[in-house]
């Protein structure tokens, strides 16, 4: 089946707000093997919304929109469906009870304006709205579905979960399944280059790679009748990816990112790990203790971003920064060696470097980066040359240098206890 999400808001193409309920809204029906082929977003315009409206409808087996539900003059995508339709507006009494106890939970008057969003078009049923007053829609007519859900997020993914996920579960007989590979420090091109046969040849599963800053991730998708079939046919193909990559390039699957990955790691290493920071001020930190659970084996960080803190904080000596500068594989080394030896952890890390956009010369250029590691077995570093020719890229460099430190930390953890 092919479906279109339909979003409305002048304040999406005004760029107020960023579009989250397509993506949303695409990976749930993705789940359910209904294939979205167009996201569009429209103005609070009811002449442009009805035929947007109407294209779709002509397009596609499936039609949801997010937005225009609410009780301002500018809220039309019930109207506008129900006029291109030709169906009259009801109220719908449910729909009436639930919005005026809301109201009397929250403290707030009923007004005529309020009970607006109790009239659905003739024949249509109410998807409940547990987070606030505007019920959504659900309306099949001459073979099509129309889904008209709210446009705040926190009131839409509920209400689709919970309310329209069900309705349209029954009209789809194949269910998707896709799994992530996600791959760090070998580039886009690379890994297009090595899984090219797979990417133009398999149909069913599918590989598709997707860049983001400084890593690659790479979906297998397979549709089946069920998902225990589609998970045996994904297996084969994920276990291809990983021979042909390798393990020490995929630092997960379906996990969400490099911090996560590193911190499921050490806990099932019963490990602790410390930092050592100079341009990145305490970026590692920052994305180590976003996960839950850090606190078991994140032990300190150090923002050593001056050559006095380095030395009297974290005993690098000052013949290597006089020798080397603080900008040295030699530094970043004894950063992490000294951060380590400090907190008592099995791992130590740090960065150093030059972010720029100043700072910078031939020798050591911007986006010149070191990222050091200690264990008990040894201290070392690594040079990174991170700028890609942009301009200012400080916050780039910054983020590349921290999750290059996150990989070094995962990186070590394997060499020592497997995979």
């Amino acid at each position: 089946m092919k479906a279109e999400i339909l979003c409305v808001g002048t304040e999406i193409l005004l760029g107020d707000i960023v579009n989250t309920n397509a993506a949303f809204l695409s990976r749930e029906l993705a789940k359910m093997g209904i294939n979205v082929y167009r996201q569009t977003v429209v103005g609070d315009n009811a002449n442009r919304l009805k035929a947007s409206l109407r294209d779709a409808l002509d397009k596609n087996d499936i039609v949801i929109t997010s937005g225009g539900l609410g009780p301002t003059y500018d809220d039309l995508t019930k109207e506008t469906a129900a006029a291109l339709f030709g169906l009259e507006l009801k109220l719908d009494e449910a729909s009436k009870e639930t919005i005026e106890n809301f109201l009397k939970m929250t403290h707030r008057k009923i007004t005529p304006t309020l009970m607006k969003q109790a009239y659905l078009p003739d024949g249509s049923y109410a998807l409940k709205n547990d987070c606030g007053t505007a019920p959504g829609v659900y309306l099949e007519k001459n073979g099509k579905v129309l889904v008209m859900l709210p446009g705040p997020p926190r009131e839409l993914q509920p209400m689709f979960l919970n309310y329209a996920e069900p309705k349209l579960m029954k009209l789809t007989e194949k269910t998707m399944v896709s799994h992530m590979v996600h791959i760090f420090d070998i580039g886009e091109s690379t890994v297009e280059t090595q899984l090219r046969e797979m990417m133009t040849t398999m149909t069913n599963p599918t590989v598709a790679p997707y860049a983001k800053d400084g890593e690659v991730t790479v979906r297998v998708t397979a549709f089946a009748d069920s998902e225990t079939a589609a998970e045996a046919m994904i297996k084969p193909v994920i276990d291809e990816i990983q021979t042909i990559i390798g393990n020490k390039h995929i630092y997960g699957i379906d996990v969400p990112n490099l911090q996560t990955a590193l911190v499921q790691k050490l806990k099932a290493c019963g490990k602790k790990i410390a930092t050592a920071e100079s341009l990145t001020g305490g970026l590692i930190s920052k994305r180590i203790t976003e996960v839950s659970g850090s606190s078991e084996v994140f032990e300190c960080g150090i923002c050593s971003y001056s050559n006095r803190i380095k030395n009297k904080v974290l005993g690098v000596p000052q013949e290597t920064l006089d020798k080397y500068t603080e900008y040295s594989a030699e530094t970043a080394a004894a950063m992490a060696e000294g951060v380590r030896r400090l907190s008592g952890a099995a791992i130590g890390i740090s960065t150093t470097g030059i972010a720029g956009p100043g700072g910078g010369t031939d020798e050591k250029p911007v986006g010149l980066v070191y990222v050091g590691i200690s264990t008990e077995h040894k201290s070392d570093a690594r040079e990174l040359h991170l700028s890609r020719g942009f301009g200012d890229e400080r916050e780039l460099i910054r983020y590349l240098a921290s999750s290059h430190a996150l990989y070094l930390a995962l990186d070590e953890l394997k060499d020592q206890f497997g995979q």
